[in-house]
């Protein structure tokens, strides 16, 4: 595999998806079935190749990211050959930006030196799908870009 196999959530959310996958591979649900039972290697692979599917197409679409910890909002704009990085760092110990109220704080001190923002670019290698699937493995979400944007016109 190239990712990693959807969870269970993800595999039931997908289901009319699967559906159209095992179809197009002319396995219709008795012989799915069949197979789950008496090949369940064979059920295994077919899995892992729709994930790999599914991710692939999810990575390859993705323009936009997001990660929030404690102290730090890192947001990454991702183009085909390079990503562009914001990151905002709060020294103040008592913030906490994966509360509301850690934003409400960021919102109203962005501007004080208790708050650094940087932004960095860095070339993808050879493989940028999985440079961002890396990163969404480390916590990172898509997003719609709303937070880079905002932060971009503001710096």
């Amino acid at each position: 595999m190239k990712y990693t196999r959807l969870t269970k959530e993800q595999l039931e959310e997908l289901h009319p998806e699967f559906i159209r996958f095992l179809a197009s591979q002319q396995i219709d649900k008795n012989e799915w079935d069949t197979i789950k039972a008496e090949k369940p290697e064979v059920a295994e692979q077919e899995l892992d190749v729709f994930s790999d599917l599914i991710w692939e197409a999810v990575v390859d679409k993705a323009e936009w990211l997001e990660h929030y910890s404690k102290n730090h909002i890192f947001v990454f704009k991702l183009g085909r050959e390079e990503m562009e990085s914001i990151v905002i760092h709060a020294h103040a110990a008592h913030v906490d930006f994966m509360s509301e109220g850690g934003l409400q704080w960021l919102n109203e001190n962005i501007f004080s030196d208790e708050v650094k923002v940087s932004r960095g670019k860095k070339a993808f290698g050879e493989d940028r799908n999985a440079e961002v699937f890396a990163l969404i493995e480390q916590g990172t979400i898509l997003s719609d870009g709303t937070l880079y944007r905002q932060l971009e016109d503001m710096f």
